[in-house]
């Protein structure tokens, strides 16, 4: 839509509140623009060249000018469509301007004889050159142009671009924006805050455009030093302040629970799972809380790791909790557990939200008793009303899929144990162990994890087969089809996953309850089943024993399936509408077959067409089964906000820092963020109140 000097939105957001800037204003609010310093720091997408005019003789087509001239001609056309087209002329030539939206002070200010500044595309039309909705002001033949690029902001709707430079602009004028950082700890080159801020909104026409959108310029290298510092100090800070709690020290004892374990298992563990056990086991035996983080691939045995930290703690006395995402996945490791565990005389406690009643309480009372030593289950085990006797290691599985609320929820959970179970030297915080099957590329485990210790499983257990991935367009379903014939008919069992349980209006998906009445029928003889999110836990349960224990031939599913499940006889996997989901997420959902000796299939159906996103991680999965390598393109394509789920606070937390790109200013912030709590404690915590505020609190969940 044009702007033009006379329009309402236009209007100074210091001037006095009317009724019509009430959009601009609840815009700006959602877009998180209420302080000072967040006007200062929302910098712009891009630059528009005002500082000079070009004479329309010399204007290219296909090229964005600026002209100035006399509207010789305005009338509204009524075909083929209602418009307004204005014809002007700077003196060397003339251009037609057209608007298919337009308001009654835009034809006043675009009245024949009006002096008017436009800008726009210019380009070939039927009745010579024209430029469509370009931007225009009225001027006089002695209004200045403009000494500055003019920045264009990220805005919505309801913000027009007018409205938001002049609220930026006082902003940026009003906040305090005092150096904070010692300057021995800046790298060489850089201008201070309030220089490179007043040149990131108001470049010179001189500045290489180029280096302002790489990011490459001083002025935006310091603006990236100030966020990945703030990340830094705020990670560092929650790991000494951890160091300063107190832990239960959990010893090895000769014969103990652990070494019985270790014996009664039915296979060996591989050398990696023996290193991370190892790990674990020194940080349980310090008197400071763990606070480690265990990945692995999907497969590479990361619950019998967590059974025999828990054998430690178990082993000196103590309780232990794990903490699941979803039923499905809790009841996987409930069912582990207890083959492990029960024959040592162990009591493994199932506890979830759909417990209720007598048995809920019961459950409870044993929790608070002590009877129950292990407690699995979802993010019941962390509600308040669940009391343990003695708690020294949670450990929480996909811990990327529990919500910020929920972390925080266990942050307070573990603290209100501390401050229950104390000794002569005060509080106890239990241990933390927290397990991912998608692993974090190095850039982030320097960045967002820096205050975890971390452990790695490097190897799968012997016999696992490779899984060959195949990539087929939605044509080719009944081929699909007629290879789940094959499969079933060998006795081998399929997953077919879909991304919705019910048809949707908005979405043209292939879903879940009308791909099970096909299969069914394709397939009839053969038992296929239904299993997504909505059904009751126990209709889940009887699903889920009937395609573990190989009755089932076919499970149709939503993601419900993504993770814990563990059928060795299943040996293919078909994922509807393939380009839908994550990276991270399809190789989780691989990961299900490929767990016996049987050679595996994964089959991703696509339906065309595909955007550069899907392409890109449909080819990353066809290429790799390397779960670090999928990590690595899934930060690539989706930046470290999404990858990480809800770990930060709806926003990414790195606004302008690029992991991949600025490797080189995220090594010099750490360096930095030691040097400055040590030396420098009180300006460490102003900058990371300037640029984090509340959401600090987020990076520690």
């Amino acid at each position: 839509m044009p702007t033009a000097a006379a329009s309402p939105a236009s209007a100074p957001p210091s001037a006095p509140a009317r009724r019509e800037k009430s959009m601009p204003q609840k815009a700006m609010e959602k877009m998180g623009l209420e302080r000072d310093i967040d006007l200062a720091l929302h910098l712009p997408l891009r630059y528009e060249d005002e500082t000079r005019l070009t004479p329309l003789r010399e204007a290219r087509h296909g090229q964005t000018v600026q002209v100035e001239g006399v509207v010789v001609d305005s009338q509204i056309s009524l075909r083929p469509r209602r418009q307004l087209v204005v014809v002007l002329d700077d003196g060397t030539d003339t251009v037609n301007l057209r608007f298919f939206s337009f308001y009654p002070s835009h034809q006043k200010t675009l009245a024949a004889g009006q002096r008017v500044r436009v800008r726009g595309e210019l380009r070939g039309g039927f009745l010579g050159r024209e430029m469509v909705h370009p931007t225009f002001k009225a001027v006089t033949e002695d209004t200045p142009l403009a000494a500055s690029l003019t920045p264009v902001y990220p805005a919505s709707a309801n913000l027009p671009q007018a409205y938001l430079r002049k609220a930026v602009a006082s902003g940026l004028a009003r906040a305090r924006l005092d150096e904070i950082l010692p300057a021995e700890l800046l790298p060489d080159g850089l201008p201070s805050l309030q220089q490179a801020l007043h040149f990131l909104h108001h470049p010179p026409p001189s500045t290489s455009v180029l280096t302002l959108e790489d990011r490459s310029h001083p002025a935006w290298q310091r603006l990236k030093f100030e966020e990945l510092l703030a990340q830094q100090l705020s990670q560092l800070q929650a790991q000494r302040e951890r160091a300063l709690l107190r832990a239960p020290a959990l010893p090895l004892a000769q014969g103990g629970l652990h070494e019985q374990l270790l014996a009664a298992l039915p296979f060996r563990l591989t050398d990696a799972q023996r290193r991370v056990v190892e790990e674990i086991a020194l940080d349980l035996q310090r008197p400071q809380p763990m606070h480690r983080l265990l990945q692995g691939d999907v497969g590479s045995g990361k619950t019998v790791v967590a059974a025999m930290a828990a054998a430690v703690a178990m082993g000196a006395g103590w309780q232990c909790a794990l903490m699941a995402p979803t039923e499905i996945l809790a009841e996987q490791h409930f069912r582990k557990l207890v083959g492990w565990l029960q024959p040592l005389g162990i009591e493994v406690a199932w506890l979830t939200g759909s417990q209720k009643g007598k048995a809920r309480k019961e459950m409870l009372a044993r929790v608070a008793s002590g009877e129950a030593q292990l407690v699995v289950g979802t993010h019941a085990v962390i509600q308040e009303q669940v009391e343990f006797h003695r708690l020294a290691l949670a450990v929480i599985d996909e811990q990327h899929r529990f919500g910020v609320a929920q972390r925080l929820a266990l942050r307070s959970k573990m603290q209100a144990e501390a401050r229950r179970i104390e000794d002569e030297g005060g509080p106890l915080e239990p241990h933390l162990l927290m397990m991912s099957a998608t692993p974090i590329p190095r850039t982030l485990a320097m960045t967002y994890y820096a205050d975890l210790e971390v452990s790695t499983i490097d190897e799968l257990p012997p016999g696992r087969t490779p899984i060959v991935t195949k990539v087929f367009s939605d044509a080719k379903r009944e081929a699909v089809v007629e290879r789940i014939r094959d499969e079933v008919a060998q006795g081998r069992q399929v997953y077919w996953v879909c991304p919705l349980i019910e048809e949707s209006e908005k979405l043209d998906l292939q879903n879940a309850t009308a791909t099970h009445e096909q299969l069914s029928e394709a397939l009839a003889g053969h038992m296929v089943g239904l299993l997504h999110g909505r059904m009751p836990a126990a209709e889940k349960a009887a699903v889920m024993s009937l395609f573990s224990g190989g009755q089932m031939a076919v499970l149709v599913a939503t993601t419900v399936i993504e993770v814990g499940v563990d059928v060795p006889n299943a040996s293919l996997m078909v994922i509807e509408h393939a380009e839908r989901f994550g990276l991270s997420q399809l190789h989780q959902l691989r990961g299900r077959v490929g767990r016996g000796a049987v050679a595996s299939v994964c089959v991703l159906l696509y339906t065309s067409p595909l955007s550069d996103t899907g392409k890109s991680r449909l080819k990353a999965m066809a290429e790799t089964n390397d779960g670090f390598e999928i990590a690595r393109r899934d930060l690539e394509i989706r930046g470290p906000g999404e990858f990480m789920g809800a770990r930060q606070s709806g926003a990414p937390l790195l606004r302008f820092a690029n992991l991949e790109e600025d490797i080189a200013l995220v090594r010099q912030a750490r360096h930095a963020a030691g040097l400055m709590l040590d030396r420098h404690p009180e300006a460490a915590a102003a900058h990371v109140a300037r640029w984090l505020g509340g959401k600090a609190e987020y990076l520690k969940a």
